[in-house]
């Protein structure tokens, strides 16, 4: 229950702070009915409060709110006594004061306070007005009310009148708060888009058997150049020097067939 209620309370935050510039530290505005009830369901608000936002909160009051509990005598001394420990804030009032409700519609008109109260004719004239944030006990859990009619048309009214720079101001505002944009002058240069680049090398290369056949192909020319060199030198000294008859073979004949030769050269 406690991570659904802190999920819905964060969602109305955004909300409010998106459309109605509230912004942290949130400053909680608490009358004296809000003390009351947490006395009675004995809470401690300021701890309470900081772990339902999860986030900075400033606790404020006004001098109209604090003569108001002092004036209603015993019945409300611990929620008066409560109500002072909170910083009082300056509402205009000094020396004319106004009832408590009245004290906070006018507080909220200008300025973006969450207004803490139990008094429900004060919360159901602020949900009349749009982007006027609520926050109230359930026994001993703070409860931030959804977002009111009033503010919900407002806000829908608005997205549809917004002009184009409002909105172009709206988005570098959250832009900004989300970290989302650096300054000028830490924003780097854009990069060049350059060219194709060549394929990768690695993923280019050749197989071992192609590397062998080359080696291989590689030692048959350097042999077959190496070669083509040697019988040019050789023929080079032949071309040098004077070329030579064969000599012709002599056959010996015998004694006897000379003779017979001889006989028929005479006859």
């Amino acid at each position: 229950m406690k991570i659904t209620r802190n999920k819905k309370s964060h969602k109305t935050l955004m909300f409010y702070t998106t459309h109605f510039q509230y912004h942290e530290p949130y400053q909680v505005l608490i009358d004296a009915t809000f003390c009351q009830a947490a006395l009675k369901n004995k809470v401690i608000i300021e701890e309470q409060l900081k772990k339902y936002f999860q986030s900075q909160v400033k606790l404020l009051t006004t001098q109209c709110i604090i003569l108001e509990a002092e004036s209603l005598g015993p019945p409300l001394t611990g929620a008066t006594q409560i109500v002072k420990q909170f910083f009082v804030h300056k509402c205009g009032h000094e020396g004319k004061p106004v009832t408590a409700a009245e004290c906070i519609k006018q507080m909220t008109k200008d300025s973006r306070y969450i207004v803490a109260s139990q008094d429900r004719n004060l919360q159901a004239s602020l949900r009349k007005v749009p982007g006027r944030c609520l926050l109230y006990l359930h026994k001993a859990a703070p409860v931030l009310e959804a977002p009111s009619d009033a503010s919900k048309k407002w806000v829908d009214k608005k997205a549809r009148n917004l002009l184009p720079a409002e909105a172009e101001k709206k988005i570098e505002y959250l832009k900004k708060k989300e970290g989302l944009i650096t300054h000028k002058s830490d924003e780097k240069a854009p990069r060049k888009h350059k060219g194709p680049k060549n394929p990768n090398p690695l993923s280019c290369k050749k197989s071992k058997k192609e590397k062998q056949q080359q080696q291989q192909r590689q030692q048959f020319n350097n042999k077959k150049q190496q070669q083509d060199q040697q019988p040019k030198e050789h023929k080079i000294a032949e071309t040098s020097k004077t070329p030579m008859k064969p000599k012709r073979k002599r056959v010996k004949l015998p004694a006897h067939v000379k003779e017979v030769l001889k006989n028929k050269n005479s006859s």
